[in-house]
């Protein structure tokens, strides 16, 4: 467990510390800059009142990290001079058990510390930005989440890799920063590219460790902005040496700089295989490659474009990902669902954008045969999906947001949304949310006044509402009060609708499933989003709402007869 040590100030001496009693054998990483140009920045750190070492930067631009590695513990004290060093963030831990323990969170600034969410239970990083989720997979005994992260604020920027893990895919472990950007773009806070998406494997030595890959992004880079890197991990903690394994897009396909966000694989021929996002002049591309190296370290080939998306127009394809769901990979009956976000796309009708498309079909290893398609999320904000085969079947997680959002200019803390399993049923696509999600159950709210169309308080607003429906497409409208925006989920002859209207008057995106008729819902309410599976996730809906304020009333009302059920449950990590 996390847990934020004492932070004192020592005004007197100018000196601020930061102070907490470890354990003999820890580690300590921490990010320090200087104030000014042509000054240094300083840390003094001491164990039991011993001085140990001096810790220093003379960057001004972006902070530096540096590690201390204590053999006795004690009560440990980082002291600084505030007017000439800057901290931005702070941990420790012990490599013998951070995969059990995580890290233990020291100091965050103003600018970078995670948000108070009371009852939240979505995953959260610990401090600074974070995006897309990358490297979701079970290595060892626990499932692995790396994803996009920037430290030092909560705005995009210098791409890194954060790290944290679970047994249970609802309560996880921060573990300490996992990739790190070229030392070039590392000193330097311009946003110019950095570790971009990415995927990781096993090592197939048997060794408990990982290989991951991913996108160097470096701005204005020729001929190539985009290319991709592998690097390894021994002891699932820290990443060594980056090397490229594809510098280069395919030639002769007109493709724009977009070659990003490598998904590796095992196909049916149990050869490695590699997706990756790019586009053409006339929209998304999914490109397909392949390796004969048991590695994957080496040998990579293109295949050929397996998939296209021009409905959008010029939009690029990223962070695809594809999954066998009905059987093993290796036996040809069994149908994949091959899913990707289309960048800058629009629906000319709702409005939304960047969608996220699932299509399902036969892979053979070397290509695709559509059987048919559909859209992931109906409310878009569920992106940069990534999944994996688990012991109990195919589950994935997304980046619980849209680009169309984020501003460079306004701080924009944000989640990972709920994981959830992939289901196939006749000619759909089902992603209900995982069965361990019924562990966040504490107290039932309420079982009466809510299908009795009465208001009903929900506390923080940590819950989830289900609801059953006399038939499939019995009409209702749920009210929910929010402080900033206008809320609701309806359910009419159009389809399922979650409205979402913005206070200023600026129109907003209409998020419909189109014809969806379904009988039962659960609706997941947090601090900051709202999550819609309709018959077991047939039709999913993934809002991220503004600010910090929970939702604090639901009101249903409906036809006589249309509800046959409506429970809500406070939820709690």
């Amino acid at each position: 467990m996390t847990t934020h040590a004492e932070t004192a100030s020592a005004a007197a001496a100018d000196v601020e510390n930061i102070s907490a009693v470890l354990a003999d054998a820890t580690t300590i990483h921490i990010w320090l800059k200087a104030r000014q140009m042509g000054t240094s920045a300083e840390i003094k750190a001491t164990v039991a009142g011993r001085e140990i070492d001096r810790l220093m930067a003379s960057n001004s631009d972006e902070f530096e990290q540096r590690s201390l590695d204590l053999g006795q513990g004690g009560r440990t004290v980082l002291s600084y001079d505030p007017t000439t060093t800057q901290v931005s963030v702070a941990y420790a831990f012990q490599h013998q058990n951070v995969l059990t323990e995580g890290v233990q969170i020291l100091h965050s600034s103003r600018e970078n510390a995670a948000p108070t969410v009371v009852g939240g239970y979505h995953f959260r990083p610990p401090f600074g930005w974070m995006n897309d989720p990358n490297g979701f997979g079970r290595f060892g005994d626990h499932v692995h989440l790396f994803y996009q992260h920037y430290p030092h604020s909560l705005r995009w920027n210098t791409m890194h890799w954060g790290h944290a893990l679970s047994d249970d895919y609802i309560h996880w472990r921060h573990l300490p920063i996992f990739l790190f950007p070229s030392s070039d773009l590392s000193a330097r806070a311009d946003g110019r590219g950095g570790a971009f998406s990415g995927s990781a494997i096993p090592l197939s030595s048997g060794e408990p460790g990982i290989r991951v890959f991913f996108t160097e992004q470096v701005k204005d880079r020729e001929p190539e902005e985009q290319i991709q890197l592998t690097a390894v991990s021994h002891d699932q903690i820290t990443a060594g040496a980056q090397e490229i394994i594809l510098a280069h897009r395919p030639s002769g396909l007109d493709l724009t700089l977009d070659f990003r966000d490598p998904y590796v694989f095992k196909g049916p021929d149990h050869l490695w295989k590699m997706l990756i996002g790019s586009r053409d002049r006339a929209g998304g591309v999914v490109l397909l490659y392949e390796c004969g190296d048991p590695n994957g370290a080496s040998d990579w080939t293109f295949v050929g474009i397996i998939h296209r998306e021009d409905r959008y127009g010029m939009t690029a394809a990223e962070c695809p990902c594809i999954v066998p769901l009905d059987g093993p990979a290796d036996d040809p009956k069994t149908r994949w669902a091959l899913i990707f976000g289309l960048l800058t796309s629009r629906d000319p009708q709702t409005g939304r954008r960047n969608i996220t498309a699932a299509t399902v079909g036969r892979f053979d290893g070397r290509s695709f045969v559509k059987e048919f398609e559909q859209e992931l999320d109906f409310a878009t904000d569920a992106y940069a999906f990534q999944a994996f085969v688990d012991r109990s079947g195919p589950i994935g997680i997304a980046w619980l947001a849209n680009w169309t959002e984020v501003s460079k200019k306004v701080d924009f803390p944000t989640a990972m949304t709920l994981p959830r399993q992939l289901l196939l049923e006749k000619d759909a696509l089902l992603t209900p949310p995982v069965e361990t999600v019924a562990t966040l159950r504490r107290d039932l709210i309420d079982d009466n006044k809510l299908k009795g169309q009465e208001p009903v308080g929900l506390n923080n607003g940590a819950v989830e509402i289900v609801i059953e429906l006399a038939g499939p497409g019995a009409q209702f409208h749920l009210e929910l009060d929010h402080p900033d925006v206008g809320l609701g989920v309806q359910l009419g002859a159009e389809g399922l609708i979650i409205h979402y209207d913005l206070p200023d008057g600026k129109g907003a995106p209409r998020y419909i499933a189109v014809g969806a008729q379904p009988s039962t819902l659960r609706i997941f309410l947090d601090v900051g989003s709202i999550e819609v599976f309709a018959d077991n996730g047939r039709w999913t809906g993934t809002k991220r709402l503004p600010g910090f304020a929970a939702v604090s009333t639901a009101r249903l009302s409906a036809p006589a007869g249309n509800i046959t059920a409506a429970t809500i449950w406070q939820l709690e990590l």
